[in-house]
């Protein structure tokens, strides 16, 4: 079974929680950055998951554009859904429902939060800023929920 991995990261760390997935996945498995591609050609696949992270609420809008623009082909595939995000417990539910259309929603086989990083190395003054503010986070902080991308990857094996 082919899989197709599409995914945007800003900082890396929904890139990071993409590849761990691939490793778990049963069968051919291709990752694909939206942020540096655009030539996708979905018929190739069996499975699309398609992950991103959560910024102020919002996922990037590559993630959005590619599942707008594929919808009724994607409708079509066995479909997974994942956000990366410091959130947890019911909001990362939240999170992914208010972030995807309701209809991949609906047919996905998983869908879950991967947990999250807060990298300050690479944010520029302000982002720094207002993590520090909102999240009193003064240091780098990885908080990667490996058990959620196993689960993930199970439920997209059919296991």
């Amino acid at each position: 079974m082919n899989t197709l991995i599409v995914y945007a990261s800003k900082y890396g760390c929904t890139k990071k929680c993409a590849e761990l997935l691939s490793k778990e996945l049963q069968g051919k498995s291709d990752l694909v950055n939206l942020k540096s591609s655009d030539n996708i050609h979905i018929s190739e696949y069996d499975r699309i998951i398609i992950g991103g992270s959560i910024y102020a609420g919002r996922i990037q809008k590559e993630v959005k554009e590619f599942c707008c623009e594929n919808l009724e082909r994607l409708k079509e595939k066995q479909i997974g859904l994942f956000i990366c995000c410091m959130q947890e417990g019911k909001e990362i539910e939240t999170e992914l429902v208010q972030n995807f259309d309701s209809e991949l929603v609906k047919i996905a086989i998983a869908k879950d939060g991967f947990g999250g990083e807060f990298n300050l190395d690479k944010m520029n003054f302000l982002e720094k800023f207002i993590v520090k503010k909102i999240s009193k986070v003064t240091t780098n902080k990885s908080n990667i929920l490996t058990e959620n991308i196993h689960h993930f990857a199970q439920a997209m094996n059919g296991i």
